[in-house]
């Protein structure tokens, strides 16, 4: 194959009798702006770990022919490795088992692009197709240049099975898709551009899993998910497509996080009563002295109660070690590198130890609710670190059985139900 454009089946079949076993690819969308379940793609970058060139797969562009998405499906399924930037919007295209997500291992984010991205980005933003008209060699330049940066990191991440059970979670999660009242909606939020994540009244999340502690964050075409305001009525906006929501919200999390990482057990309390009760203080004072200890440091006077005794010789050994070693590793497989990771202290350290951990039992929780709800109208549809919210359909009957998941993995929960987000009561 003396040209590195693949635009025939025959080229293909070419590419095929290569034999390669490990690739990088990079998807090169209609549109980079547009959420991955409304987009679809232009061009496929891939180069092979063990070759020389890369090669432009076409399937929709201006300046080639065109081939089959499943004709490349195919293809790729005959790699042992395929190596992306983002698993999770990948396989909504090209739902392969072997995809790995390379950037579980990046120590520094990536961003490259051309002088002839930026201009035709800035003159032609909203256009819903603008790669397809981007020269395809601007792409394939701009392509080398993110391979030349990522390729040492094509290699599987530690801990890769809880990262693809994590990008399949967020990847359903954002399929489901919110419904919202369009009217509601207008009030109160200004998207960059409607159709990069709104189609037939709903609207599509995109949750960012590859943030420093692998807490996902959830911002995207103007939203912010993770923060929207509980007293302003914008949450109003969003409506259930079955019967009503149902908002389970996990009580006293962080604490019982801590609990699990140094081994201590709250047996039928929760923190705050264990904590009152071992101090003879009320529960809403206790609250307040417990936060403030977990993360601003024990003061003498409550280093001899068990809990703090114990987080205190916790903090003083994963200390240790970030200072010895330069790195630690979270429940998640997050490895935390002190050239990563500024103006460092045990106490901001355990802050992104809980939110690692945080992932890890979220992982856990929620791929149990949606193996329950697959097949089903009931489904997860937004995750806010300590809560998610369900679109609950009341004939499938699913509560006992959801909430028993949370108990077995002893957590207690706080069950909230409604018409919208914005109006939910106590059940």
């Amino acid at each position: 194959m003396a040209f590195y454009i693949v635009e025939t089946t025959e080229q293909l079949n070419e590419l095929f009798e290569k034999n390669y076993k490990k690739i990088f690819v990079e998807p090169i969308y209609f549109n980079d702006n547009v959420h991955p379940i409304l987009n679809d793609i232009s061009l496929l970058y891939l180069k092979p770990l063990c070759g020389d060139k890369g090669y432009m797969l076409c399937i929709s562009h201006s300046e080639s022919l065109s081939l089959h998405k499943s004709h490349i499906n195919d293809l790729l399924l005959t790699y042992d490795e395929v190596y992306v930037r983002d698993r999770k919007a990948f396989i909504f295209h090209f739902p392969a088992p072997n995809i790995i997500d390379i950037s579980f291992n990046l120590d520094k984010e990536i961003d490259i692009t051309t002088q002839t991205h930026k201009f035709f980005y800035f003159k032609y933003e909203d256009k819903p197709n603008i790669n397809t008209v981007i020269p395809l060699v601007k792409h394939y330049e701009k392509c080398e240049l993110i391979f030349d940066e990522v390729k040492k990191y094509c290699t599987i991440p530690d801990n890769w099975k809880f990262y693809n059970r994590l990008s399949n979670i967020f990847f359903i999660i954002e399929k489901n898709g919110l419904k919202i009242n369009k009217n509601v909606f207008d009030e109160f939020f200004k998207l960059h551009n409607e159709s990069h994540s709104i189609f037939n009244n709903k609207i599509h999340t995109q949750y960012n899993l590859h943030t420093t502690t692998r807490r996902p964050s959830d911002s995207f075409n103007g939203v912010n998910f993770s923060a929207l305001n509980k007293t302003d009525g914008c949450r109003k906006a969003f409506i259930p497509e079955n019967d009503y929501f149902i908002e389970i919200d996990i009580t006293a999390y962080h604490p019982t996080i801590v609990g699990k990482l140094i081994g201590f057990d709250f047996k039928d309390e929760t923190p705050y009563e264990y904590f009152a009760r071992e101090v003879n203080i009320d529960i809403k004072e206790a609250k307040v002295e417990f936060i403030k200890q977990m993360y601003g440091g024990i003061q003498d006077k409550y280093k001899d109660v068990l809990f703090f005794s114990k987080l205190s010789e916790y903090l003083e050994n994963i200390w240790e070690e970030f200072q010895t070693t330069g790195k630690y590793t979270s429940l998640s497989g997050v490895v935390f590198k002190q050239n990563v990771l500024k103006n460092m202290n045990p106490n901001k350290l355990l802050s992104y130890l809980i939110q690692g951990a945080e992932t890890y039992f979220n992982v856990e929780i929620l791929w149990e609710v949606i193996k329950l709800t697959r097949k089903k109208q009931t489904q997860v549809v937004l995750y806010v670190y300590d809560s998610i919210l369900i679109d609950y359909n009341e004939d499938e009957n699913l509560l006992e059985q959801i909430k028993e998941i949370f108990t077995k993995h002893n957590l207690k929960i706080k069950l909230t139900k409604g018409f919208n987000y914005g109006s939910m009561i106590t059940i």
